[in-house]
């Protein structure tokens, strides 16, 4: 899979250097050392997670689907640079799949072979592969691919209702308000400039609800 392969060519906004190490860690909520390690490497090892080349020390909205996969395996299980990159790279030599953590064949025959791999390397039993497989599928669930098997958005909301997402077109990638394109930053702007939910909600014709999961979920990052 060659990540810039769409039908946008080289102007895929999904490639761009869109965010800092420390605003993804925020909107993903993983602690920004753990990020920046796999991003940066820990010697010997390579980066898991490999920053656009024009900006290295930015990352694109692909490496924040990355990151996102890896953060399911760590809820439960932790991430071992070593052990996740001998399971990608085994997973990729055997379907020849390229940064499989970024490409819908996660959730087919390759990602199979990928969790199996890294729960052989960490030693669980099967019970514990069961249960991480499971975990990274609602994970994967939250994610929207294209034609090619590529993702377009990703749902950070902080419940199931999938009411913000980040989508590389809208807002510069920053988390908003699905269907509408509000992020949630601007709502939270005008809350602590003292508007009312309902004032907000009525200017950017939004439902309450949707102002206050955007106001939970910025507040939560």
């Amino acid at each position: 899979m060659t990540v810039r392969s769409s039908s946008f060519g080289q102007c895929d906004p999904r490639d761009d250097p869109a965010y800092t190490v420390a605003e993804a860690a925020r909107y993903l909520r993983i602690p920004g050392q753990t990020l920046r390690t796999w991003v940066v490497g820990r010697f010997p090892f390579r980066p898991l997670i490999e920053a656009p080349a024009d900006n290295p020390t930015r990352l694109s909205f692909n490496n924040v689907v990355e990151a996102y996969a890896l953060r399911a395996l760590r809820t439960r299980h932790g991430v071992s640079i070593g052990n996740a990159r001998q399971a990608i790279e085994f997973a990729g030599r055997k379907y020849r799949v390229e940064r499989i953590l970024l490409s819908g064949e996660l959730r087919t025959a390759a990602g199979d072979l990928f969790l199996s791999k890294y729960g052989e390397l960490i030693n669980l039993n099967r019970s514990g592969q069961l249960a991480m497989a499971r975990l990274l599928k609602d994970c994967l669930r939250r994610i929207t691919y294209d034609e090619l098997n590529l993702p377009i958005r990703l749902s950070v909301s902080k419940t199931d209702d999938d009411a913000i997402v980040m989508d590389p077109w809208i807002a510069f990638g920053r988390p908003v308000v699905l269907g509408r394109g509000v992020s949630t930053a601007a709502i939270v702007d005008r809350v602590d400039a003292g508007e009312t939910i309902d004032e907000i909600a009525q200017d950017y014709k939004l439902t309450t609800e949707q102002v206050e999961a955007a106001i939970v979920y910025d507040q939560a990052a």
